[in-house]
């Protein structure tokens, strides 16, 4: 964790704070989807952008141990990728327009590119390699 110095927490992380603010968007966009989807297309959506931030935390928590937190740092990844689908969903079923979904998978592709700069580099995260 010596190379993380100026990182005290996982607030702190882009990836954690871009992850918060898509899921505030998904969340305002979703406000507006058909009321017959509260329960499949709303739910998931927002669940799984939810996850995505909440998987980069889990990770930092598991820091002090290399390969925890290469595995919750991929579930972030799969979490962001299965928000690209119900996105998918939404833009296929009428709730999203063409600018609202391309804006979201514009947004979830550079989040989704920040674990994978995470992983290379977990040596500079992770206080032991050992595990």
């Amino acid at each position: 964790m010596a190379g993380l110095p100026h990182v005290t927490g996982f607030r702190e992380l882009v990836v954690y704070q871009k992850a918060r603010t898509l899921c505030q968007e998904i969340f305002r966009l979703s406000k507006t989807f058909p009321k017959e989807e509260m329960y499949s297309l709303t739910d998931q959506i927002r669940r799984s952008s939810r996850s995505v931030g909440a998987q980069v935390a889990e990770a930092w928590g598991k820091r002090h141990y290399q390969k925890s937190f290469v595995s919750k740092l991929t579930d972030a990844d799969a979490e962001q990728l299965e928000t690209q689908h119900w996105s998918d969903v939404g833009l296929d079923c009428g709730s999203l327009s063409l600018e609202q979904h391309r804006e979201l998978i514009d947004q979830l592709c550079e989040i989704g590119r920040m674990p994978a700069s995470m992983i290379a580099k977990a040596d500079q995260f992770c206080a032991s390699n050992n595990d």
